[in-house]
């Protein structure tokens, strides 16, 4: 019996992988052997990435080692509880008391991924009659948190708070939470969060941002996206950021009042329920995050290649979104042509991502490029390099060069 029902199932889930890979959606993950800054060996290649969200460069820095190391070596390995039952230690109370400080907030909680943090609040902060509204263009824990939460699953049109402020002033008999990326992670663009923030306060919802991506990268000394803003914990009273991505370890918190976070222990289903980290990886990210406060010459650096990509693809016609963070994307339109860009410049030892739906709407498959501090500004000029010499003429802009002969025959007609 249990060999025909273990046929069935395979039978019902094939006909959906054939699609995919009829469609050109089919995921696969790829083993990378060794890491050394930008640079992978995978595959039986030494390639050049531009596919991390390591964006300072910390992932691999001598430190954030060492303090892993260091602290495994005198707590273990796993924390070998839930917080609440065994697996509390020393080092997550002061990652917590460290963020808290870091983020100005009251007092942070830490979760095991961004994914758990965002299901767990929403789950927690919202009842049966309460509605959830997030932008369209949120991340996918952002969504599947307010999908599998027992409140009422709303989704505004990306970045338009005309057409959230006209639905908040509708009557409603619970209470209401607006979540929103701090900046856009296929996009890379940053959310009008003053905007949002006064359109809550006037209409009485209270506002969670996810503040992944600009973490460690915005702000005084990478406080983020809310810092950088001027946004106080009560403009943005429930605050999200991971720490595997600019701070290049792992694991994630949430940052409010001391009643928001006493509130999440007694009710954060995904944070009561499950391991926490190891403490081991509390320690490195303690060592990351002083790192990102102290080495400002990272962010510089992450601006001026930013810079520099951007002036570059004008030059050529290259038409990347317009976004000033280290996310990058170039709308391809096509999934075939976008995995087909993607294989051109693998084929040269570069490798960026084809991102392609269910991930992005249709007809905006991309290649998501994303750069780190620890690229040099010859890496971006190979990039550059490619793009210019495989992107089919179809998918250009007018270039820079070309605008200006345009102008000069223009005056002289």
């Amino acid at each position: 019996m249990s060999l025909l029902s273990g046929m069935r199932l395979d039978a019902r889930l094939q006909p959906e992988l054939a699609a995919r890979l009829a469609n050109q959606l089919y995921r696969r993950c790829r083993a990378i052997d060794k890491t050394h800054g930008p640079y992978l060996q995978m595959e039986g290649r030494n390639v050049l990435a531009f596919n991390s969200n390591d964006y300072l460069g910390l992932a691999q820095h001598p430190e954030v080692i060492r303090a892993l190391q260091s602290a495994a070596a005198e707590l273990g390995v796993g924390s070998t509880g839930a917080h609440l039952i065994s697996g509390h230690r020393r080092e997550h109370v002061m990652l917590e008391e460290e963020l808290a400080a870091h983020v100005r907030r009251p007092r942070a909680l830490l979760f095991s991924t961004g994914y758990m943090a965002n299901m767990g609040v929403i789950n927690a902060l919202t009842g049966p009659d309460d509605e959830i509204w997030e932008d369209a263009l949120n991340h996918a824990s952002l969504l599947d948190g307010g999908w599998i939460s027992r409140g009422q699953m709303r989704r505004y049109p990306h970045a338009d708070l005309t057409a959230l402020d006209a639905a908040l002033q509708a009557p409603s008999e619970g209470h209401r939470l607006v979540a929103t990326d701090a900046i856009f992670s296929m996009d890379g663009d940053v959310a009008p969060l003053r905007d949002l923030v006064n359109v809550c306060t006037q209409r009485g919802a209270d506002l969670m941002i996810d503040d992944a991506h600009g973490l460690g990268v915005l702000g005084p000394d990478g406080a983020g996206t809310a810092v950088a803003l001027g946004l106080s914990h009560q403009d943005v009273p429930i605050y999200m950021g991971t720490l595997g991505k600019a701070l290049g370890t792992f694991g994630a918190f949430v940052a409010g009042s001391e009643t928001l976070i006493e509130f999440l222990i007694q009710r954060a289903r995904t944070f009561i329920y499950t391991t926490a980290t190891p403490p081991a990886l509390a320690a490195a990210s303690r060592a990351a995050l002083r790192l990102a406060q102290q080495e400002s010459w990272r962010r510089e650096h992450l601006t001026a290649l930013i810079n520099r990509l951007r002036s570059g693809a004008a030059q050529l016609g290259v038409p990347l979104m317009n976004s000033d963070t280290p996310i990058q994307p170039l709308i391809v339109g096509d999934s075939t042509a976008a995995l087909e860009l993607s294989q051109a410049l693998w084929a040269d030892g570069i490798l960026v991502t084809a991102i392609r739906p269910p991930t992005v709407p249709e007809g905006t498959a991309r290649l998501r490029i994303t750069l780190s501090a620890a690229h040099s500004e010859e890496d971006i000029d190979r990039l550059l390099a490619a793009l210019d010499q495989h992107l089919p003429q179809a998918l250009r802009t007018p270039s820079t060069a070309s605008r200006k002969i345009e102008l000069a025959q223009s005056r002289h007609a």
